[in-house]
């Protein structure tokens, strides 16, 4: 079938959705680009769903780099990219072996338990940053949900969180972690069969969304204050949190 998906239900979501996947492109808001897929699941496959998000993920990623191209942390990246590279190779060779709404629901307590311990039991100004090997796991967990349903934004959050980093350079170590590993999708999601005429369609039609929200995410990243902006990410992992945990109760479909 060829065309743009006409189905209103999917509209209803998918426009909040990838306005808040490049609101979090940006860095402002991050962690809360993992909720996009799930959203657009409540109007369709989780699995097309991650086909219509990735050329969308593309063009937020090739935006959040340019602007944030200066920022970043080149020891912290390589750390995270062998591992959350590793992470896509697993979910491509495991595709379709785990159901979806499982991965979301352990993502789901994962994030949540993290964040409550942020909290709860926050980590004092001179507690050791996370070792290699945790960083390392994270990543790898990161690249594996990625793949499954664009969900790698929670683990990366507690990757990047205890380093109490600078917000614009939280957001291009993440900017270039993400732009990578969703480069790394386009050849298995293929294989896969999981792109088709209407799905990239659909995905060029939304390609302003998207931009508009990288645009108005880098402008806040550049003004919001160090607190707020992790104020809103703990924010993003909270909502996401709770949603992969519900998705992991109560799977559509």
């Amino acid at each position: 079938m060829t065309g743009v998906i006409t189905d209103p239900a999917f509209w209803w979501v998918a426009l909040p959705a990838v306005l808040l996947l490049g609101l979090s492109k940006s860095g402002f808001a991050s962690g809360m680009g993992s909720l996009a897929t799930p959203l657009l699941a409540v109007a369709m496959p989780v699995p097309q769903a991650a086909a219509v998000m990735l050329p969308l993920l593309a063009v937020a990623d090739a935006m959040a780099l340019w602007s944030l191209r200066r920022s970043l942390d080149r020891a912290v990246l390589r750390q995270l990219l062998p591992a959350g590279l590793a992470g896509i190779v697993i979910g491509w060779l495991s595709f379709g072996l785990l159901p979806g709404h499982v991965v979301a629901g352990i993502v789901g307590v994962i994030t949540l338990l993290f964040l409550a311990q942020q909290l709860v039991w926050p980590p004092r100004a001179d507690a050791p940053l996370p070792g290699h090997g945790q960083t390392a796991t994270l990543a790898l967990l990161s690249g594996y949900t990625s793949f499954v349903a664009h969900g790698g934004g929670p683990p990366i959050a507690m990757a990047l969180l205890p380093r109490r980093m600078e917000p614009l350079a939280y957001a291009g170590t993440s900017a270039v972690f993400f732009a990578t590993i969703n480069l790394a999708k386009w050849v298995p999601y293929a294989l896969l069969g999981l792109f088709d005429a209407r799905n990239l369609a659909t995905s060029a039609v939304l390609v302003p969304v998207a931009a508009g929200g990288v645009i108005l995410g880098v402008w806040a990243t550049r003004r919001v204050s160090t607190r707020w902006f992790y104020r809103l990410v703990q924010l993003g992992m909270l909502l996401t949190g709770l949603k992969l945990l519900m998705d992991g109760i109560w799977p559509h479909g």
